[in-house]
Formats: structure tokens, C-alpha cells, sequence
């Protein structure tokens, strides 16, 4: 037996009926590994009966802890929290639906003996998926890729290991709504990218909808780049250039007295650029949004209760 000590993180929002199975799934999966291992499992403002069963199972489970938050602050601050409370040597992250298939685990554990300090996965294209949450996915990543600095392989999950020194490292980040996917890119350190096709959710439902995606997509776009923001100033100077063209026309109007006719068009134009202003104010206020909220400096996620010591390393 290894003294190494493996951290496994697991964010919940109501998956009741999935917290029994992902147990069981990691408990038969390291019993015949050489490491000692502990569950950490994030309830994310559960309105089920989730931490209910979490404490159901630690009468029995001696490796499972929990964090408990005073509400749902989202995924990503619910797998912030399990880095932040880890003690091991390296933590694996998954989700509690189980379609992050908990079998590669020793694959990746293997590549992170090998020197590796960051294995990530890939989801591979399930072909049985509906077209619609295919192309959501495909416009997800072309969004982050095309309007941010770092580069984010299509079918990134949050199904990962960090050795500790990555989890030091993210420790220190203290990000309104962070997007830890495009952080641990653009961190660096050494990684190794491992493909996996996802298992079938087979209990509850999930909780990313499109709503959900395109604000994730924003959030990732707007913490990694200011792009989108060089774009608003080159759309308007072209839409400013292109107003030029009507200068001729007004000009021989003015001229030979001639009355300028053509409300509808004119209508049309006031819309599209009065649209097209409020757009570029849009994408403005978001960045200054997020400044607002990051000076107020309120943590990520609040703890209503947990059974962990706090961490030692």
C-alpha cells in the first residue's frame, strides 16, 4: 500500500439517487489500488433529500467526507471548494451522474506516476446524442476558442486529476466565477490529455440546459480574453466608415432639392444600429460587471456544514 493519499471531488446538486451508486462506483474502484483514497462530496445548495443519503452512508463509508454550502453557488464553486479542501497527494474530479466514467481513473493515475501533473479528459462524440445538444456543444467551444486566449479542446470535461502543486496553485485563485477548465489551461504545468466515452445517465436529469450553456460560454470568454471588446470597437468603426457611403447621396439630395423618401429603410437602419449599440454596451457591462463583483471581494461559496479537518497541505 502506497502512503500516496487520493482525493476524489464530487459536486452535487440534486442527484440523491445517484450519491449510493457513485459511492459504491469509487469504493470497488480503489480496493484493489495501492492508495489510500478519500471522497469528498460537495452538496451545491441540495433542495432533495442528497444530504440526507450523504449521511445515511457515513455511518458505513469511513473514506467519504461531505461540504455542505448555505446555497447553490454553482459547479464550478462546488469543485473549487473540493480543491480547496483536499489533502491529497493529487485529485480527481468527477461528476455524481456517473457519466464520467469512474474506470479510466486508474489509467490516469498511471500517466500522473509518470511525471504527468495535469491528466484531463475529452469527451468522445456520442453519435446517439440528439443533433441539437451536438451543435450546442460544437458552438460552445468554437465561441470559447474563436473569442479567447486559450485553447480548449472540444469535449473538455471537468473530469480531471491535478497533482497537489497544480492544487496549491488554484488555491490562490479567488476569481468571481471561475472557469476552471480555461485556468487549468492556461496554468501550464505538464499534461496529458486521455479521450473517454461517456456512460448513459440512467437516474435523475441534467442540469445544464441551453440557458445555462451560453451563460457558461460567456463566463469562460469574458474571464480569458478582452477580445470580444476589440471586436465591439472594429464593428463600430466599420458601421461608422460605412455610413460615409450615404454622404454622396444626401449631398446631391441637398442639392437638386429633391425630398429624400424611404422611411421604411430609414426605420430599419435606426433599429439595426440602436441594436447594435445596446449589443456593444452589452458586452461592455458584462466586463464591468464582473470588476464590480470581483472588488467586492465575497467569497466563491459559503459552508453550512461539513466533517472535514481543514487541510493540511
Amino acid at each position: 500500500m502506497h502512503d500516496k493519499l487520493i482525493s476524489v471531488v464530487i459536486p452535487a446538486f440534486n442527484e440523491s439517487e445517484n450519491i449510493p451508486k457513485i459511492t459504491a462506483a469509487i469504493e470497488n474502484l480503489f480496493e484493489p489500488l495501492p492508495y489510500r483514497y478519500e471522497i469528498i462530496m460537495v452538496a451545491d445548495g441540495c433542495t432533495d433529500d442528497t444530504m440526507e443519503k450523504i449521511q445515511e452512508l457515513l455511518t458505513t463509508n469511513k473514506h467519504l467526507f461531505y461540504i455542505e454550502f448555505s446555497r447553490n453557488f454553482g459547479h464550478q464553486n462546488a469543485l473549487k471548494a473540493g480543491l480547496d479542501h483536499s489533502n491529497g497527494d493529487c485529485v480527481i474530479s468527477l461528476d455524481c451522474d456517473l457519466q464520467h466514467p469512474p474506470e479510466i481513473i486508474p489509467e490516469m493515475l498511471a500517466k500522473w506516476e509518470e511525471g504527468y501533473e495535469v491528466v484531463y479528459t475529452i469527451r468522445k462524440e456520442d453519435k446517439k446524442l440528439p443533433v441539437t445538444k451536438r451543435f450546442t456543444s460544437k458552438l460552445f467551444y468554437n465561441t470559447i476558442n474563436g473569442l479567447s486566449d486559450v485553447e480548449i479542446e472540444s469535449g473538455s470535461a471537468d473530469f480531471r486529476l491535478l497533482d497537489r502543486k497544480v492544487v496549491r496553485v488554484m488555491r490562490n485563485f479567488h476569481e468571481n466565477e471561475p472557469f476552471l477548465r480555461g485556468l487549468i489551461k492556461w496554468i501550464g504545468f505538464r499534461q496529458f490529455s486521455m479521450e473517454y466515452y461517456p456512460n448513459q445517465r440512467t437516474l435523475g436529469k441534467s442540469k445544464y440546459n441551453f440557458k445555462r450553456m451560453i451563460s457558461f460560454a460567456l463566463q469562460g470568454v469574458t474571464s480569458f480574453s478582452v477580445r470580444p471588446l476589440y471586436a465591439a470597437i472594429y464593428l463600430g468603426f466599420t458601421f461608422t466608415m460605412c455610413s460615409i457611403l450615404y454622404l454622396p447621396y444626401i449631398l446631391h439630395a441637398i442639392y437638386t432639392g429633391k425630398e429624400v423618401s424611404g422611411w421604411a429603410s430609414i426605420l430599419m437602419t435606426i433599429v439595426f444600429f440602436g441594436g447594435l449599440k445596446l449589443t456593444i454596451l452589452g458586452i461592455i457591462g458584462i466586463y464591468v460587471g464582473k470588476m464590480f463583483m470581483q472588488v467586492k471581494e465575497r467569497p466563491n461559496y459559503i459552508i453550512r456544514s461539513t466533517n472535514l479537518n481543514p487541510q493540511t497541505n
